[in-house]
């Protein structure tokens, strides 16, 4: 079977990301691979551990992924501080006789390092055009627990866990590998807080991450972590701001300075997004939304929201209050470019990861969160049909049926875009309709 198929089945997709399906990431040929360990977001450890513990793995993965889509070289951008992990790699690529197809680049400790654009730039130079992908300048990325499930692949092993960090104002920050559809109270139970009605949770990382509305759900393959927060927290506050009354706050407040603009990663790299200019459509009610259409092009890094603006003010959801207007209407951004290149101020507006730590209050919590072996015993699992882009899977399994860790369960529907579905531990069906399927682990049965 070849490497396409062999990722298929065992249903790998982008970890930590959006989920697309990475058998379908792979089909277009490109020049260079590149490895996605910049782990941008504060607090979060899971790709520096992997890189550090499972190098060989992650590197032969990396390879075959990049030999597969033809790439003349394979680049795995790391930040500099990571000296030992640095070490390892570069010493195992040497090991692997892999020198002249691949190397290590040092990234700086800026935020968002780890966004796809600034990372297509920050390695090879190059600017991914306004509202298009890394392919488009000959570049194709994966982060390092997607390399590692490639790995896992090529020898049969389908997805069936995803490495978390539980971090924030708790005891014990740790990162551990959780079989996909656990219960997320049996993980954030490992943080050392008794009572979390005193805190709210956010799903990822603290700047994209949106808050948990409800904490009764269940892991899915791209989940990498989960922050805790006292619910006073600036971050929580600022956070649990409704759209709307981000839209009451913006058409009253804005004083068009302009910082967040100036400051947003997008617009450094040569884009017209222009965040200033969406909040004073706000405010003057201007109504013709394609004037509006830069909206799109937001990444929603949401540096300009909690960092950039002095008036506290919201414009990244201001952008995508736009967004989805535009969307109802069916209107699309169309570049007036084809070729761009970062603005001059680029350089001396980065912005670097201990400032922002510091700016939204988590410099306290920014601690090591050691990966750790922990035995997960839930008494069911709900694994989701739909955790990645595109279709959801198909049931392939009968209420009643045993099923054994690793066996496909749902399956991707005829001619169209999705991601395989596989136990991650042993039990019986106990329930499987369009959405998900309930295994009651074997222990339990």
């Amino acid at each position: 079977m070849d490497l396409l198929n062999l990722i298929k089945d065992a249903g790998v997709i982008g970890a930590g990301g959006a989920g697309f399906p990475t058998h379908a990431k792979l089909t277009s040929k490109a020049e260079y691979i590149l490895l996605n360990g910049a782990e941008c977001e504060p607090l979060l450890r899971v790709d520096q551990q992997l890189m550090e513990q499972f190098p060989d793995e992650i590197i032969k993965g990396l390879e075959a992924a990049g030999r597969s889509i033809e790439a003349r070289k394979a680049i795995i951008g790391i930040k500099g501080k990571h000296k030992e992990v640095i070490r390892i790699l570069r010493e195992r690529i040497t090991a692997l006789g892999l020198v002249d197809y691949m190397e290590v680049m040092e990234l700086r400790d800026v935020y968002p390092a780890g966004d796809e654009q600034v990372l297509v730039h920050e390695l090879t130079q190059r600017v991914v055009p306004e509202a298009s992908i890394p392919l488009k300048v000959g570049c194709v990325i994966i982060n390092s627990e997607t390399a590692l499930n490639i790995y896992h692949a090529i020898a049969g092993k389908p997805v069936t866990e995803t490495y978390i960090t539980i971090a924030g104002d708790i005891p014990h920050p740790v990162t551990v590998k959780v079989p996909v559809g656990v219960p997320i109270r049996d993980v954030l139970n490992l943080c050392g807080v008794a009572n979390l009605d005193d805190y709210t949770v956010i799903d990822g990382g603290p700047m994209m991450g949106p808050v948990m509305n409800n904490l009764d759900g269940y892991v899915s393959k791209k989940n990498k972590g989960y922050v805790l927060l006292k619910k006073d927290h600036f971050l929580i506050r600022k956070k649990s701001v409704s759209l709307n009354r981000a839209r009451v706050i913006g058409r009253t407040a804005c004083e068009q300075c302009r910082m967040c603009t100036d400051l947003c990663p997008r617009y450094l790299l040569g884009h017209n997004l222009q965040p200033h200019k969406i909040m004073r459509a706000l405010s003057y009610n201007l109504g013709d939304l394609k004037d509006q259409q830069i909206a799109q092009l937001c990444c929603e890094c949401n540096i300009c929201e909690l960092f950039s603006c002095p008036a506290n003010l919201h414009p990244k959801s201001v952008n995508i209050l736009y967004k989805q207007k535009l969307a109802e209407q069916g209107i699309r951004y169309q570049p007036t470019q084809v070729e761009f290149k970062p603005r001059s101020a680029r350089e001396y507006r980065l912005i670097p990861s201990k400032r922002l730590i510091a700016k939204i209050g988590l410099t306290a919590f920014d601690k090591p969160a050691p990966l750790t072996e922990i035995e997960f015993r839930p008494e069911t699992i709900r694994i989701a049909l739909r955790q990645h882009i595109g279709a959801p899977a198909i049931p392939v399994v009968a209420v009643g049926e045993q099923v054994k860790a690793g066996q496909l369960i749902g399956k991707i529907p005829d001619n169209s875009l999705g991601a395989a579905v596989h136990a991650s531990l042993d039990g019986t069906v106990v329930e499987s309709t369009e959405h998900s399927i309930v295994i009651k682990v074997g222990s339990y049965v």
